[in-house]
């Protein structure tokens, strides 16, 4: 059965950083792609950045020169790291994985941006 489970979130000020992990199972993590979504209430879920199994990263461009994915295969885990957050970086932060036929989420992790 795979699992994804998220953490790091919390509240931080403008400017500050915040690394956020998802630890996965249940899978063949080497061989999948990653990705980091985050979603504000009332908006659709916004795909942040993507971890390919070639280890190509793609980024949002709301994140680019801010936000770094990176992937530890004998961890089983995949990071975002989030510098020079911004109060509209504000939102619950998921990992996701395409495995087989089916697409995994997390239970997300808050990140909170004051001004």
């Amino acid at each position: 059965q795979v699992r994804l489970v998220e953490s790091g979130g919390g509240l931080v000020q403008a400017g500050g950083s915040l690394r956020l992990s998802c630890l996965a199972s249940g899978l063949r993590f080497n061989y999948v792609d990653m990705e980091w979504y985050r979603q504000v209430p009332g908006s659709q879920r916004e795909l942040v950045a993507t971890f390919t199994r070639d280890r190509t990263t793609t980024y949002a461009d709301s994140v680019k020169g801010r936000f770094t994915i990176s992937k530890d295969n004998a961890k089983n885990t995949v990071y975002l790291q989030l510098n020079s957050l911004k109060p509209e970086d504000t939102a619950v932060y998921y990992c996701n994985v395409l495995y087989g036929s089916y697409t995994y989420w997390g239970q997300g992790t808050q990140v909170t941006v004051s001004s």
